[in-house]
C-alpha cells in the first residue's frame, strides 16, 4: 500500500513525550519555552502513522484483551527469533542463530546492563564524541570513568583518530567501549575498513564491545550499512538492534541484543536478571521485521528527500550553517558558528524566538560541542519548512 508521510498527525494529548511534556522537558533544562505552538523536532521519534501490519497486529491483541506476563524463549516462540534473524539475513547478510538473541527492553538499558555486567566502578568505557548523550550520562551513573576519543571534524566529515583511539584502548583501566553506527549525531555509517580497524585494536587490548546499530535500517539509497558482526570473528561483541527506530516503535521497547558467545551471553544474562517483553512489543516485532519492509522503504525516500529539503533550505537561507548530509541516521548535526554568537544566543534564537526545539551541541560534546545543534527530520514536510523558517528569519541578516 502506499503510505501518506504528509499526512498531520496530532500527536498532543498522546502523552507523547516530544509534544505533551513541555514542562519535563523544561525541567531537563533542554528549553525554557514550550507552548502551543512550539515546533518539537529534538528528539529521534518520528510522526508518521507505522505500518499497517504493525498496527493490525497490535489491534489483534487489544481484541485478545489479556495482558498477562508474556515471556519468549527459542524453543516456545520461534517465530519471534525467525522474525529477527530472517530480516539481518535478507538485508545485511547477517547469520543469526536463536540463542544468541537476548531482549531488553530499550537499547539505553542495554548498553547500561552491559556496563554493569562487565565492568567495576572506575573502570573506563570508550566512547567518540561528539555522542548520543545518554552514553556519557549512563557512563557517568553507573560510576565509571567516561574515556573520549574525539572524532575528527574535517568540514562536518568526522573520521576517527585511530592514533589517540588505540592510546585509549590500551589503558589497562579501558575496559568496554561504546560504538555507535550508524553515529549519533554525525550521521557517519562507519566503512568496513574502519570498523574492521576499530575492532582489531579493541581485540588486541582485549576491550569489550557494544555496538549500538539501532539507526542502522536507516540509511541513505547510496549508502551501504554494514553490521560490526558480519566482518571480524571478535567474540567480545555484543550487538544493540531494535524495531525502535527502523519502525518507529519506541514507545514499545524493543531492543534485541545478539551476543554470539556464550560464556558473555550467559554473564550478560545473570546480571541483567529476567526481562520480559509486552505482548504489544512481541507482535510488533514479529510484524515489523516479517511485513513492514514495503513501509520503511516508503519512509526512506520520504526520508532522504526530507534531508535534502532541509540542506537546500539551508544553502539559500541560511549558507552560514554547515552541514553535511548524512550517511546513516535521520539526523542533521548543525554548526552555527559562522554566526559568532555565543551558544546561548544561538539557543535562545531558535529555543525561545523562534519557538522550535532542538538539541544543543554540549550536550553531545562538552569541549567541542558549542555552537552546534541537532534536529530529528522524521516529521512532515510542511513541519520541517515552517521550522526553518521561523529559524532563518531569526538569523536574517547576521
Amino acid at each position: 500500500m502506499k503510505y501518506n508521510f504528509d499526512e498531520e498527525v496530532e500527536r498532543r494529548g498522546s502523552y507523547s513525550t516530544k509534544w505533551d511534556c513541555g514542562s519535563l522537558l523544561k525541567e531537563m533544562g533542554l528549553t525554557e519555552r514550550f507552548d502551543g505552538s512550539t515546533i518539537p523536532v529534538f528528539t529521534a521519534d518520528m510522526d508518521f502513522h507505522c505500518a499497517k501490519p504493525i498496527q493490525d497486529a497490535l489491534a489483534r491483541v487489544v481484541e485478545h484483551n489479556v495482558y498477562g506476563y508474556t515471556a519468549i524463549s527459542p524453543h516456545d516462540t520461534p517465530e519471534y527469533y525467525d522474525a529477527i534473524i530472517n530480516w539481518f539475513k535478507r538485508r545485511n547478510h547477517w547469520e543469526i542463530q536463536p540463542e544468541e538473541i537476548v531482549y531488553v527492553n530499550g537499547t539505553v538499558e542495554a548498553v547500561k546492563q552491559a556496563i554493569l555486567a562487565f565492568t567495576k566502578e572506575g573502570d573506563g568505557v570508550l566512547i567518540n564524541r561528539p555522542i548520543y548523550t545518554p552514553f556519557t550520562s549512563t557512563i557517568l551513573n553507573t560510576h565509571r570513568t567516561v574515556v573520549n576519543s574525539q572524532l575528527i571534524n574535517s568540514d562536518g566529515y568526522y573520521t576517527v583518530d585511530f592514533e589517540d583511539f588505540e592510546q585509549k584502548a590500551a589503558d589497562d583501566n579501558t575496559k568496554l567501549f561504546i560504538l555507535c553506527n550508524p553515529h549519533n549525531p554525525t550521521g557517519r555509517t562507519w566503512t568496513p575498513d574502519e570498523l574492521t580497524k576499530m575492532a582489531q585494536i579493541c581485540e588486541k587490548h582485549h576491550v569489550l564491545i557494544v555496538a549500538d546499530e539501532i539507526h542502522g535500517d536507516l540509511v541513505r539509497k547510496d549508502t551501504i550499512f554494514t553490521p560490526l558482526a558480519t566482518l571480524t570473528g571478535y567474540r567480545s561483541l555484543i550487538t544493540c538492534t531494535a524495531v525502535n527506530k527502523t519502525f518507529n516503535l519506541a514507545g514499545l521497547h524493543a531492543t534485541n541484543l545478539v551476543i554470539p558467545d556464550p560464556g558473555l551471553r550467559e554473564q550478560f544474562k545473570n546480571s541483567c536478571g529476567m526481562v520480559l517483553p509486552s505482548p504489544f512489543t512481541v507482535a510488533a516485532v514479529i510484524a515489523a521485521y516479517n511485513e513492514g519492509e514495503e513501509w520503511l522503504d516508503q519512509v526512506k525516500e520520504y526520508l532522504d528527500d526530507s534531508i535534502d529539503f532541509v540542506l537546500e533550505f539551508l544553502k539559500e537561507r541560511m549558507p552560514k550553517v554547515k552541514c553535511r548530509r548524512p550517511e546513516g541516521t535521520y539526523i542533521l548535526w548543525m554548526d552555527f558558528s559562522a554566526y559568532c554568537l555565543s551558544a546561548e544566543d544561538i539557543r535562545r534564537k531558535i529555543y525561545v524566538d523562534a519557538n522550535v526545539l532542538l538539541e544543543s551541541g554540549p550536550q553531545f560534546d562538552s569541549e567541542f560541542g558549542e555552537g552546534f545543534e541537532r534536529i530529528c527530520v522524521p516529521t512532515r514536510r510542511a513541519l520541517l519548512n515552517e521550522a526553518f523558517t521561523r529559524i532563518a528569519d531569526q538569523f536574517e541578516g547576521l
